[in-house]
């Protein structure tokens, strides 16, 4: 049987405790630039042990509840945009609060996991594009659906103006450990993006230009319209450790560093995706995403954007091991971006030119995202039932596709990964799960498409 989504309601979660009036949060620049994006991130969490029936709407219930407490430390989450006099937009941190969705779906969420694909798993994490009075519209949504027969999914979409992967994870763990022990472990940090350290303003600094001009060249680029509505598939492959640990034994180069898990799987799909696209002899043009809060020494509970996108060139490949000269060029620019100075050169050219357009920053090239250090399987809200399985999407997406590199449930090692993978076409993805390179490594497909 086909499982069906049927939506209850949608009402609006405030917190507990009222917000100080006049205060405002102000997006950084690096915020600004992800204003034509948003996230969706959907977990499950099986039926609980023993078999125990739950009376329906019981769970909504309780992260209502829940969720009301864990606001009141998100004052800038349930705050409306406005303009500021700059034109820029900042939040009016009030109690307008978030918008929640109550949904019921058929059968178990272990059924759904069997069968889903992009076009179900999008039923399960609610969004609304920016009202036309903007003061009007939530920023951030939730929706709950409880599976008749055991299980629950939490979808959670929000725009990428006020929050990248790391912070929306954040606000579920926050959630998650309000539920289960009243005490959110990892608190989040609203305050502006740091200057650059007084040791290093040296008068004769070079900026490092690579990074400026890509940025550049996607907003010098975004005057291009671009179809928003076109149809994509997403397909998920799980990577266990031993799987993991072949494909980085195969991307190592003798005398150089060992590629990290996501350089290795980086360059596998870089190789594969640029084949299937019909680059036979050469190689797609990539852009990989990197958080860069350890960069720029700040603590994970910082809550705003600290994505940080850059290409990758690699000129050739040597046709006997592609993905090593793949995974060395994804190294080598990883190691350039991993400096305090050349990220804040970044962020202080952004700030001093006054941009009349803002990008897609995903649009274009092939994008890798790593996303693998993400807290996702400690969001317990009920002892016992971490998620089972979490998804994340970064829309819209344009050009030639993205790939999502995300951790696995511990149980599966250290070194295993989950990829999601989302072309512009289901013939595509097809190609990429029978791709010899793909194959050899025997991914599981977690989530495919109807006629895989």
């Amino acid at each position: 049987m086909t499982s069906q989504v049927t939506f209850i309601c949608k009402r609006t979660v405030i917190s507990t405790r009222p917000v100080q009036p006049g205060k405002y949060h102000h997006p950084s620049v690096l915020d600004r630039l992800m204003e034509k994006n948003n996230l969706r991130i959907v977990y499950y969490y099986p039926s609980p042990n023993g078999g125990r029936e739950e009376i329906p709407g019981e769970m909504t219930r309780k992260l209502r509840e829940s969720m009301s407490e864990m606001l009141t430390c998100f004052p800038a989450v349930t705050g409306r945009l406005q303009k500021s006099d700059k034109g820029h937009w900042m939040v009016k941190c009030n109690d307008a609060g978030v918008r929640m969705v109550e949904a019921r779906a058929t059968g178990t969420v272990e059924e759904w996991l069997r069968n889903v694909d992009r076009e179900k798993e999008l039923k399960l994490v609610y969004w609304e594009d920016m009202f036309h009075k903007p003061y009007f519209w939530s920023t951030f949504y939730v929706q709950l659906t409880e599976f008749e027969e055991g299980g629950l999914a939490i979808g959670l979409s929000c725009a990428h103006l006020l929050a990248d992967p790391i912070c929306a994870t954040t606000l579920i763990k926050a959630w998650a450990d309000t539920t289960l022990a009243r005490t959110m472990h990892t608190p989040p940090f609203f305050h502006p993006l740091p200057p650059r350290r007084l040791g290093n303003m040296n008068p004769n600094h070079k900026p490092y230009t690579a990074l400026i001009n890509h940025y550049k060249s996607s907003i010098e680029t975004s005057s291009t319209p671009l179809i928003t509505n076109a149809k994509h598939a997403t397909i998920t492959l799980a990577f266990t450790d031993p799987m993991v640990r072949a494909c980085m034994a195969m991307a190592r180069t003798p005398g150089a560093p060992d590629p990290s898990p996501f350089e290795a799987l980086a360059g596998l799909f870089w190789v594969c995706l640029s084949e299937v696209k019909g680059h036979k002899k050469g190689i797609l043009d990539m852009s990989i995403c990197l958080d860069m809060r350890k960069v720029l020494g700040l603590d994970r509970g910082y809550f705003g954007n600290c994505m940080i996108y850059n290409n990758v060139h690699a000129d050739s490949l040597d046709d006997k091991n592609k993905l090593s000269g793949a995974a060395r060029a994804i190294g080598e620019v990883v190691k350039k971006m991993d400096d305090n100075e050349r990220i804040m050169d970044l962020i202080e050219w952004l700030e001093h030119d006054d941009h009349n357009s803002l990008p897609f920053m995903n649009s274009g090239d092939l994008i890798c995202v790593n996303l693998e250090d993400l807290n996702l399987y400690s969001a317990v809200f009920e002892e016992g039932l971490a998620p089972v399985q979490v998804s994340c999407y970064v829309e819209p997406v344009f050009g030639l596709g993205q790939v999502v590199v995300l951790p696995s449930p511990p149980c599966e090692g250290p070194m295993s990964r989950v990829v999601m993978v989302t072309l512009s076409d289901d013939i595509d993805a097809v190609k990429l799960c029978e791709d010899d390179l793909v194959s050899r490594f025997c991914p599981t497909i977690i989530m495919g498409i109807n006629n895989m």
